[in-house]
């Protein structure tokens, strides 16, 4: 049974920094090309940055060059360094393998809220 817990959201000011983290159980997480996704009210989860077994990364236009994606296989951990958050980035963030539709599952999120 797969198991995703994220962590590490908050309220912070515009310019400032999180980092989030997403300890996943129950699968060869090695193995998978992990993502973190963030949703708003009435929308969609989009994925902003995803990162493959071997290390390679991708990350939505909106937020290269601040947010960075990590991954620590032997802690079955995926990372999301935020950093020169937005008012607009205020949402809340999820992980899950890419695409989401590997695992049958959601977490509960955490939210990140960035006051202007």
């Amino acid at each position: 049974q797969v198991q995703l817990v994220e962590s590490g959201g908050g309220l912070v000011q515009a310019g400032g920094s999180l980092r989030l983290s997403c300890a996943a159980s129950g699968i060869i997480f090695s193995i998978w090309r992990m993502g973190w996704y963030c949703q708003t009210p009435g929308k969609q989860r989009e994925l902003v940055a995803s990162i493959g077994s071997g290390g390679s990364t991708n990350y939505a236009d909106s937020v290269k060059g601040r947010f960075t994606i990590s991954r620590d296989n032997a802690k079955n951990t995926v990372y999301l360094q935020m950093n020169s958050l937005k008012p607009e980035d205020t949402a809340v963030y999820y992980c899950n393998a890419v695409p989401s539709t590997y695992f049958n599952t959601w977490g509960q999120g955490t939210q990140v809220t960035v006051s202007s």
